[in-house]
């Protein structure tokens, strides 16, 4: 499955989980049901997934991680938050650079519509 299409499938998700939940709960609420709702419709998925930082060809474990990463292709940043803030575009854009993955979704659910908390960032897409 495609980049777009596995998107298209998340995006549709996050709407459903939100029309359902709607917003102001926890960021870790919404991974877990997100993840749920994902691995639900068939989709292989990792959470919480460590992205390690290689330095003058050294490994270095520092403590990023990736909320979700859908069938190895396409990273999700869940938040839950008043707005988003260019940083979060910016950590995202370095997780797919430090993985080698080219989409990633920063998904914000603490939004009156959901469409308006989805932002797709590429990475050489």
């Amino acid at each position: 499955m495609h980049e777009n299409e596995i998107s298209g499938a998340i995006v549709d998700a996050a709407y459903q989980i939100h029309t359902t939940l709607g917003p102001g709960l926890l960021e870790s609420v919404y991974e877990v049901v997100l993840a749920y709702e994902l691995e639900k419709r068939g989709f292989a998925l990792k959470t919480q997934v460590p992205i390690p930082v290689v330095y003058d060809e050294v490994k270095l474990e520092l403590g990023f991680r990736a909320d979700i990463i859908v069938n190895h292709k396409v990273v999700i940043e869940v938040k839950s938050v008043d707005a988003l803030a260019p940083v979060h575009a910016k950590q995202l854009r370095t997780y797919l650079r430090l993985m080698d993955l080219r989409l990633g979704l920063l998904i914000n659910f603490n939004v009156d519509l959901i469409k308006n908390g989805v932002q797709r960032v590429v990475n050489n897409l």
